[in-house]
C-alpha cells in the first residue's frame, strides 16, 4: 500500500450508517472525513423479519450520498459492512443488490463474531500501545457486540441481539420512560447477556472499553454535565436514568450533549449499558475512538497481502479443524492454480486467492461422510462463522465445493459469472488430475479459453501413459454439456 493512498469504509448500522475516508501513511490510516446518516434501518423490521420498502428507501437514499463521495474510489480500496438488522432481515437480498449497485461497492453482510473482530481491531488501533487486558463493549441498534484482548489480537468475540433500537421500541415503544418500564429492559438484557459470564468474568480484563453507538452517546452527555470527560461509571448511569425519569418521555428531555439522532433510543440504549454494567462487575468504562468502521480500514491493509490475509489463516483451521488431508489439499490448490494462471493470468490475485481456498477446503465434508462430503463440505461453510470471511465469501466458496465434482448444472446461477466458472473448472480439472494422490504430469498440458469454450491440451503419448487421467478429464467434458461453457480436449 503506498503512502497518501485514500481508503474508505461505510458502516450499515441499525440505526445509523457512516462513511469513514483516511489517508494510509506509514502503516498508519488518518481520518480524512467521517460522514453520519440516522437511518434507523432496524426500526423497519416488521414481525416476519421483513424490512419495509420504507425503511429500505431510506437507507438507498443515504447510500446515494455516499457514492457521490466515493466515484473515484477502486474497488479495492472500500469496504461496505452491514450488521444485525441486515442478518436478520428475510428480505436483505433485495436490500444488498440495489444498494451495492447505488453505492458503486459490493456491501458485506458479516456474521455478529466477524463484527466484533472488526470493532477490537478499530478500537485497538485508535488506543496507545498497552500489555493491558481489555473488555471491549459496543452496544449498537439491535447487537451488542462483547470482545476479550491484548494489543491488536482479540482472545474471546460474542455478539448477542439486544441493542438501542431494539430495546427503545419493545421496552420504551411510546417514548415513555418508568421505573418499571426501565426495570423490565434491564431484566430482558441481562437475560440475553447472561451466557457472557463464564467467559467475560472480572478477573479475564483489566480494563473495560465502549466503542461507538450508545457508549459515545452517553459519554458526551456526562462530559457536557460537566463530568470527567471519556469516563463512564455507575454512578454516572444512575444520574442519567434519574434525569430520563424526570423528563418522562424522549419528547421531554434537555440534557446537552444529547444529539437529536439519540434521543428516540437513548432508553433503550441505557437499560442495556446498565444491564452489561451489573452483569459483568463494571466499575468504571472508558469511551474508545475506535469502532467498526476504523477496524474495516485496516482490514482492508491486511487483505492486501496473502500473508496478513486473515482469512488464509482461517482456511487452515478449518482444515485442521475437519481432519481434510492438508497434503492433498495443497496438491490440488497448486495445480488448480496453475490452470487458472493459464486461462486467466490478468485476474492472479484475489481471484487466484480465492481458489486456492476452495481448493484448500474441498474435503472438509470427509469428516462428516464420504458419501456425497462435496455437499457436507458445502454445508458447512455455508453455515459456519468464522474469522475474516463475509457471508458471500462463505457462500461463494461453498458453491465451488459443492460443484468440484457431480454435475455441473446444479449451481448453474452462479456459471453466470465469468470469473466463478473459470474458478470451478480449474478446480474440478485438478481434483481430476490429482485423483492418484499424486502430483500428476503437467509437461504439456495447458488450458485455454476462447469466448465461454475452454480447451485442454496435452502431448502426444499423455493419454497412453496415463488412461485413467484421460478417462476422467473426457468425462469432465461431458459434465459441462448444457451448460453456459463448453469444455474440449485434445488428449493425443
Amino acid at each position: 500500500m503506498q503512502n497518501g493512498t485514500l481508503l474508505a469504509a461505510v458502516d450499515l448500522g441499525s440505526n445509523s450508517f457512516r462513511l469513514e475516508i483516511g489517508r494510509y501513511a506509514h502503516g498508519h490510516i488518518q481520518r480524512v472525513e467521517y460522514l453520519k446518516e440516522t437511518v434507523r434501518q432496524g426500526n423497519g423490521l416488521d414481525r416476519e423479519h421483513n424490512l419495509s420498502h420504507e425503511a429500505m428507501q431510506r437507507g438507498w437514499d443515504c447510500l446515494a450520498r455516499f457514492a457521490e463521495r466515493l466515484a473515484d474510489f477502486p474497488r479495492a480500496q472500500v469496504r461496505a459492512v452491514a450488521t444485525q438488522t441486515l442478518r436478520e432481515a428475510r428480505n436483505r437480498e433485495e436490500f444488498l443488490q440495489r444498494g451495492s449497485e447505488v453505492l458503486g461497492h459490493h456491501i458485506d453482510v458479516v456474521s455478529g463474531l466477524e463484527e466484533a473482530r472488526l470493532i477490537y481491531q478499530g478500537v485497538a488501533r485508535l488506543l496507545p500501545q498497552s500489555n493491558e487486558r481489555r473488555l471491549v463493549v459496543d452496544i449498537g441498534g439491535r447487537s451488542t457486540e462483547l470482545i476479550l484482548g491484548e494489543q491488536f489480537t482479540p482472545h474471546a468475540v460474542a455478539s448477542f441481539r439486544v441493542g438501542s433500537v431494539a430495546w427503545s421500541s419493545r421496552y420504551f415503544a411510546e417514548g415513555l420512560f418508568t421505573s418499571q418500564s426501565f426495570a423490565a429492559a434491564e431484566i430482558a438484557a441481562k437475560a440475553v447477556l447472561d451466557e457472557a459470564l463464564g467467559t467475560y468474568r472480572r478477573d479475564a480484563w483489566e480494563v473495560a472499553y465502549g466503542s461507538s453507538g450508545t457508549v459515545g452517546a452517553v459519554g458526551d452527555i456526562l462530559a457536557a454535565a460537566g463530568q470527567p470527560e471519556g469516563v463512564i461509571s455507575r454512578a454516572s448511569l444512575d444520574w442519567l436514568r434519574e434525569r430520563l425519569l424526570r423528563a418522562q418521555s424522549a419528547d421531554k428531555i434537555r440534557l446537552e450533549g444529547l444529539k437529536e439522532d439519540r434521543r428516540a433510543v437513548i432508553g433503550g440504549g441505557l437499560s442495556v449499558l446498565r444491564a452489561v454494567f451489573d452483569l459483568l462487575d463494571i466499575h468504571e468504562m472508558r469511551v474508545a475512538q475506535g469502532a467498526l468502521r476504523q477496524g474495516a480500514l485496516y482490514d482492508l491493509l491486511d487483505r492486501e497481502q496473502p500473508e496478513t490475509d486473515l482469512r488464509t489463516t482461517t482456511v487452515q483451521g478449518l482444515v485442521q479443524s475437519f481432519a481434510a488431508d492438508s497434503i492433498h489439499a495443497e496438491r490440488v490448490a497448486r495445480i488448480a492454480c496453475a490452470l487458472f494462471g493459464q486461462v486467466s493470468p490478468a485476474q492472479a490475485g484475489t481471484a487466484l486467492r480465492k481458489l486456492n481456498w476452495a481448493a484448500q477446503l474441498h474435503e472438509i465434508g470427509c469428516r462428516i461422510s464420504h458419501s456425497d462430503y462435496h455437499r457436507h463440505g458445502a454445508y458447512i461453510l455455508e453455515n459456519t462463522d468464522v474469522a475474516g470471511f463475509a457471508q458471500h465469501e462463505l457462500h461463494r466458496l461453498g458453491s465451488l465445493v459443492l460443484g468440484h465434482r457431480g454435475k455441473v448444472r446444479k449451481i448453474e446461477t452462479d456459471l453466470n459469472d465469468p470469473t466463478f466458472a473459470m474458478q470451478l473448472m480449474c478446480l474440478r480439472l485438478a481434483v481430476a488430475l490429482c485423483h492418484a494422490r499424486r502430483d500428476p504430469d503437467m509437461e504439456g498440458l495447458v488450458l485455454s479459453l476462447r469466448g465461454r469454450q475452454f480447451q485442454l491440451v496435452t502431448r502426444a503419448g499423455w493419454a497412453t501413459a496415463y488412461p485413467q487421467s484421460a478417462h476422467l478429464l473426457r468425462e469432465e467434458m461431458l459434465a459441462w454439456q448444457r451448460t453456459p461453457w463448453d469444455l474440449q480436449t485434445d488428449l493425443p
